[in-house]
């Protein structure tokens, strides 16, 4: 069984859904402060929240046994992904299930900015009818620049092509080619903000999007435009905006997002010219269900099969391609054991190398496992597919995935080459039916041996004698062979040798096996 903590309020669909799931313990406190937080995900294994509780570094550390992190929409702002990646917990989100209603009011608050809704309606409610306080502006034929060209920019390109406006959008992750097939014109974001007469926010909060709608941006937008922000609080120089539209350099603002929330203090709430909404981007029926609903989905099936769907820290892999993929995750695993049990020194540089039919498959999934393989022996924390990368860019280790149209002897081939200091290791490896790992090279040595149990390597002279000492040898101490392989290097007279072994040799018995005058080497390993 495992454990899965709802920390914030989701839609009762998505607790439902978890409840009718046989293999998980539900828990559901929200609002709990940090140190509350850090005292009840002590032996949970998956949380979920929104944006109310902070997952922070202290919670991380505290959550002991922690795999999984589901937010229940897009922004992450409210997670220390950083240290949940470092920690080997898996981060997802929902990036479409708040999509069409943030798309939506970020369109309702441009209509409220072009007819002075909010204001208007104030003052009926007053007992005035000043129409010619409040003149509107026809939006169709003007120009809209989206800032962040995501799944909701999209959204807000489709509608507001719709109302026959010009849509312009920067995000410099989107192809000139995407923009051209949804007609919409790519500009540089300073170029953007100058000829735009609105602008929509639409990415998210980093420190390269902090205060993007900087000061000096603010002073190059055209004179009357407007701003919607309904993205993440940040984004905007909010008294830089506060000056522009106390001037009239800008028309007006709409903010669903703040720096500070609720924005109690800020000279913004002074401003006519300005509308607030109290952070509804998510905030419809819907979009609550949908968002609740699909993280309680995501975060089961990861538990449960470890497919990471919509993994901010992980590659995405679906269910059918990680049981595709489980013989060769296991081969590249143990090929990787094996190869720095080989060596004494760090690793500079693993390069993996995929021949044949794997290469049909995801590479950076194997990428990651030969370095779980790789660290693992040399960690008191657990590595895993989400921080793997992290640590051996920590320990200076370049990781390289090469896919290769060469062909082998084998329909399909792994090959892990390690550069330490000057030197290079190298072992190969197949599956045998689709399951059994064989490995099939080590450095210039062709051997066949299976990848299982405990095995005694020898690297040794190529002749006779040498595996008749060996065997009398392991004999003497009541050990037996179960298998044996000999591989050599063609016009050489070296050899190595694999034997199958039923338990490990102690330190006593390794160096009278190295003492055997033609054994160069002898390392073993368990896998």
């Amino acid at each position: 069984m495992k454990n899965i903590f709802v920390a914030d309020k989701i839609a009762d669909d998505g607790i439902e859904y978890l409840q009718q799931q046989p293999d998980f313990n539900i828990t559901v406190e929200p609002g709990l402060d940090e140190d509350a937080l850090c005292r009840a995900l002590i032996g949970q294994h998956g949380l979920i929240v929104r944006s109310g509780a902070k997952v922070t570094a202290k919670v991380l550390a505290a959550a002991n046994q922690l795999e999984v992190i589901g937010r229940a929409g897009i922004g992450v702002d409210n997670i220390d992904v950083a240290k949940a990646t470092e920690l080997g917990v898996v981060v997802l989100n929902t990036p479409n299930a708040n999509a069409t209603t943030t798309a939506e009011l970020a369109m309702a608050h441009l209509f409220s900015l072009s007819r002075n809704l909010p204001q208007a309606d104030r003052s009926v409610r007053a007992g005035e009818w000043k129409r010619g306080d409040y003149m509107g502006s026809e939006i169709s034929g003007k120009k809209l620049g989206i800032v962040g060209y995501g799944t909701i920019g999209r959204l807000v390109a489709e509608r507001a092509r719709a109302l026959k406006m010009q849509v312009y959008a920067h995000d410099p992750f989107v192809t000139a080619e995407a923009f051209t097939a949804d007609q919409v014109h790519p500009l540089d974001i300073d170029e953007l903000v100058r000829q735009c007469d609105y602008i929509t926010l639409h990415c998210p909060a980093n420190e390269k999007t902090r205060n993007i709608i900087s000061r000096e941006r603010i002073q190059t937008m055209k004179k009357g435009s407007r701003l919607i922000n309904c993205a993440r609080g940040g984004l905007v120089d909010e008294d830089a905006l506060f000056e522009a539209l106390q001037s009239g350099h800008l028309a007006g603002a709409a903010l669903d997002v703040f720096s500070a929330e609720p924005p109690l203090d800020s000279p913004l709430l002074t401003l006519p010219n300005i509308v607030f909404t109290p952070h509804l981007g998510a905030s419809t029926r819907e979009a609550q269900s949908a968002a609740g609903t699909e993280i309680a989905q995501q975060v089961a099936r990861y538990l449960q099969t470890g497919e990471p769907v919509n993994a901010l820290n992980l590659p995405s892999v679906t269910a059918e391609e990680l049981t595709r993929l489980k013989p060769y995750l296991t081969l590249t695993n143990r090929l990787a054991r094996l190869l720095v049990s080989m060596i004494q020194e760090p690793v500079n540089e693993l390069t993996i190398t995929t021949y044949g039919d794997v290469n049909d498959l995801d590479v950076r999934v194997l990428t990651t496992e030969s370095l779980i393989g790789l660290l693992s022996t040399a960690m008191s924390a657990p590595v895993n597919r989400v921080n793997a990368a992290h640590i051996a860019s920590q320990r200076g280790i370049r990781v390289t995935g090469v896919r290769s149209n060469e062909e082998r002897d084998y329909h399909a081939v792994i090959s892990l080459e390690a550069r330490h200091g000057d030197n290079t290791t190298r072992v190969e490896g197949t599956v045998f039916d689709k399951l059994w790992p064989r490995l099939t090279r080590v450095n210039d040595y062709e051997i066949e041996a299976a990848l299982e149990g405990n095995l005694l390597f020898t690297r040794h002279n190529d002749q006779p004698g040498v595996i008749a000492a060996i065997s009398t040898l392991l004999a003497g101490q009541q050990i037996n062979i179960s298998r044996m392989q000999l591989g050599i290097v063609p016009g050489s007279n070296k050899a190595v040798a694999v034997l199958g072994i039923e338990s490990l040799l102690d330190d006593d018995l390794m160096d009278q096996m190295q003492g055997i005058p033609a054994v160069s080497k002898a390392l073993q390993i368990s896998l």
